[in-house]
């Protein structure tokens, strides 16, 4: 298989299931050009799925030193995967800028409620239905416009390079009212969210994570022709919390994307961003 990359993962230093470089090996022995790590950025609070504060160092240590060591097998890139919670806390403030990284990713998984507590929408189906009573009043098309909104307010802002599962909400809110991706609010809403992101000059991933485990892709693979439409730069990433999942989906994800048109996906070669041909 071409096109062997992937920018998007999670070790042990956040929710990953695996030290780091039991993932530098697995994409090494898989004959993958070029891998990054971008583990969850911290928070203004703790969480059980994002970097600690204090881990930081280590984490960018740790990954220093596995560039080096495996510098002559694969090109090893550090990054991190970066919140936008509110104008204090975003991949634009000083603190994530100043870090030493070679890319970020900026996503959104955490709305506020009716009463203004933070909630971590990222969740199963079930779990998502359940929130969407107890803290968001069962309004579904208002909850889909606050995480749009949000992640409008983090692409103005910026501080980022690759906008992480773009439409994270879709499957979540479809099940919970079928034939949602029709309806001609929710196709405006992306149709104007897609734009935005056309016009600041941002990458795009299509994440892989849930298409064996749910069967899709996010952003959903009917905004693929949009995505071509507009020239919006993508590639294919796994969002791989365990070793042997770093290459799940990319297959079906590259046959899906040149058969909405698109050609090329663009890859880390030498430090540079570059457009890359689909191959195979």
């Amino acid at each position: 298989m071409n096109n062997l990359t992937n920018y998007h993962s999670h070790c042990s230093f956040c929710d990953g299931r695996a030290p780091l470089e039991t993932f530098i090996q697995a994409a090494i022995s898989q004959g993958f050009t070029s891998y990054g790590i971008s583990s969850h950025a911290p928070l203004p609070f703790s969480t059980r799925w994002t970097l600690e504060k204090e881990q930081v160092t280590p984490y960018l240590q740790e990954a220093n030193s596995l560039k080096q060591k495996y510098a002559g097998e694969i090109e090893l890139y550090i990054g991190m995967e970066i919140d936008y919670l509110n104008a204090e806390s975003n991949p634009a403030t000083d603190y994530f800028r100043e870090l030493p990284l070679d890319y970020r990713i900026g996503s959104v998984h955490l709305l506020e409620s009716l009463t203004g507590e933070i909630v971590d929408v990222d969740v199963s189906e079930e779990r998502f239905k359940e929130l969407l009573s107890l803290h968001f009043g069962n309004d579904l098309q208002q909850t889909v416009y606050a995480y749009f909104e949000k992640n409008i307010k983090m692409i103005k802002t910026g501080g980022f390079d690759i906008l992480g599962h773009p439409d994270k909400m879709a499957y979540n809110a479809s099940r919970c009212q079928p034939g949602l991706l029709e309806q001609k609010w929710y196709q405006d809403l992306i149709y104007d969210y897609f734009s935005l992101i056309a016009r600041h000059g941002l990458m795009m991933e299509i994440n892989t994570k849930a298409y064996h485990r749910l069967g899709t892709f996010f952003p959903h693979v009917s905004h693929f022709p949009l995505i071509k439409e507009l020239g919006i730069p993508v590639m294919v990433n796994s969002d791989a919390h365990f070793p042997e999942l770093i290459n799940s989906g990319r297959p079906e994800a590259l046959a899906a994307l040149q058969k909405a048109g698109i050609r090329e996906v663009m890859e880390l070669h030498h430090t540079k961003w570059e457009l890359c041909p689909i191959r195979g």
